[in-house]
């Protein structure tokens, strides 16, 4: 079930969208102020973030700044009442993948929505990496990054595991490596290029942090 964040602090909108965003299936938490916001996002994993930006304490293009500035590439959508091209602007300048003015239909919403959703399935987050499975390319910080192949799929072998680690002897696996020490030299090889944690727990395997 995809988990989304909202941020509204309207209470009559925030019950009425968490009621029909959980009818279509969806898992919500919602928040009412910025702040309130942002402790959620570092307690929990999302799929989406759909925020207001006239709230209370953090607003939401600043907190979406916030996110992205920390390494969180989690889509998000802001719906606001705020419809000049100045505001538009500043939210898509701040990291938001979409803008909805209200008032707004709540079935375009829904469509937007899905359509956010569809393309995750193309992708992994992982902080500051995206990883296109369906144009095989991944980026860091939004700058597409250029790695071997034994490298590329050892990145992604690990992003796909988090938190979990993985023995070396898969990881030998499924890069087709035959031993430890060339695993060893791509992974401190990754780490230098890409300036990113991996962690050699003793006798389990390794795990990206």
């Amino acid at each position: 079930m995809s988990k989304i964040l909202l941020l509204e602090d309207d209470p009559i909108l925030n019950k009425t969208l968490t009621k029909l965003l959980k009818k279509e299936g969806f898992e919500i938490d919602s928040a009412f102020t910025g702040e309130e916001a942002i402790n959620l996002s570092f307690e929990n994993r999302y799929d989406l973030y759909l925020f207001d930006i006239n709230v209370p304490l953090i607003k939401g293009d600043d907190l979406i700044k916030e996110l992205r500035d920390s390494g969180d590439m989690t889509p998000a959508v802001i719906i606001s009442a705020l419809t000049d091209i100045d505001s538009i602007t500043k939210g898509f300048m701040a990291g938001a993948d979409d803008y909805i003015k209200k008032p707004f239909d709540f079935d375009e919403l829904i469509v937007r929505i899905k359509a956010k959703m569809q393309n995750l399935k193309n992708q992994i987050v992982f902080k500051e990496f995206i990883v296109d499975l369906q144009k095989d390319i991944i980026y860091q910080n939004n700058n597409p990054i250029s790695l071997g192949d034994i490298q590329k799929k050892l990145l992604i072998t690990l992003i796909k595991n988090y938190p979990n680690p993985i023995s070396k002897e898969v990881l030998m696996e499924e890069l087709n490596i035959q031993n430890e020490g060339a695993l060893r030299t791509n992974i401190a090889k990754l780490k230098k290029k890409l300036n990113i944690e991996i962690e050699n727990i003793r006798g389990v395997g390794y795990k990206i942090i």
